[in-house]
């Protein structure tokens, strides 16, 4: 039962943190293409507490949640090449998720580095990392 459970909430966590990757990306294109100081600053806001309210409780529940499943049965999960797959794509992931996070400090500072159509094909890297990781754990492929 408590299996259940950890892997219930896992999938709530990743769905919510998911939710995040693909949110603050989008906001990033706005912010690129925002023209005025207010604009700018109401962006700077929404980005930071998406980041740190949503995104950063998310990812860390989702690894902790993670860890409680793989610890049901280690021996089991760390046999499989899906999983170390699975486990390298959560790592690149998380980089990901900290490279927004240093774009987002960019933008508090003011700097705008790179245009809104940089960021609406940045957007796209979280649909790959969920396509992969889905695939791996469902599929089984290896």
């Amino acid at each position: 039962m408590l299996f259940l459970w950890l892997k219930a909430l896992h999938i709530i966590a990743v769905v919510c943190w998911f939710a995040g990757l693909f949110y603050l990306p989008r906001l990033f294109v706005y912010h690129a293409m925002s023209d005025d100081q207010a604009s700018r600053e109401r962006f700077c806001t929404m980005e930071r507490k998406l980041y740190r309210g949503i995104m950063n409780p998310s990812m860390i529940a989702t690894l902790l949640l993670g860890a409680g499943l793989i610890t049901t049965n280690p021996g089991y999960y760390f046999s499989q090449g899906w999983m170390h797959a699975k486990l390298t794509l959560v790592v690149l992931l998380i980089g990901y998720h900290h490279v927004c996070g240093a774009q987002l400090k960019r933008f508090a500072r003011g700097e705008t580095p790179r245009s809104h159509v940089f960021y609406r094909w940045f957007n796209e890297i979280p649909v790959l990392f969920l396509l992969g990781i889905v695939v791996l754990v469902v599929v089984r492929p290896f």
